[in-house]
């Protein structure tokens, strides 16, 4: 369960025209730490328990358990998370052969709004739209679960 993804910064909301569905998500940590995170999640309807392990040295592939649960069971686990909640809508972009999922946060993370795309190997190669700002694999600022402790209105 090695999860490969490289995450970007938008140039603009350009990627709105290309969208191909949409959906709410609010989030929290029930642990932050880095070496597995484990997150609770709300996905429109539909809840998730999700543990990440530690990023490679390149940023770009990690260990990830993902499991779905009731939405009542969701709820229950993100009123006892960590302090600070992830509040976004993730767009699902398709381009060549994959789909970006950009998110654009509200709350105390409100103007940043970030692409990432899954693949098969480290070194895949994948088309890249011209919306898609710099790289920002591997910067631990960027990751969700530091998002809630160093929100993007502080930086």
């Amino acid at each position: 369960m090695q999860e490969i993804e490289r995450k970007f910064l938008i140039k603009n909301d350009s990627f709105k025209n290309e969208v191909a569905s949409e959906t709410r998500i609010v989030q929290g940590y029930l642990n932050s730490a880095p070496e597995r995170t484990v997150r609770v999640r709300l996905n429109g309807e539909q809840g998730f328990l999700t543990v990440k392990g530690i990023s490679s040295e390149s940023g770009t592939s990690r260990f990830e358990w993902e499991k779905k649960i009731p939405k009542e069971e969701a709820l229950a686990l993100l009123a006892i998370c960590e302090a600070g909640v992830i509040d976004k809508t993730r767009y699902l972009v398709p381009c060549g052969q994959h789909t970006f999922e950009v998110d654009e946060f509200y709350g105390d993370n409100q103007g940043l709004i970030v692409a990432e795309v899954e693949l098969s190997s480290e070194d895949e190669a994948f088309s890249i739209p011209t919306w898609l700002g710099e790289q920002v694999t591997g910067q631990a600022k960027y990751y969700n679960s530091m998002l809630v402790k160093n929100p993007y209105k502080n930086w």
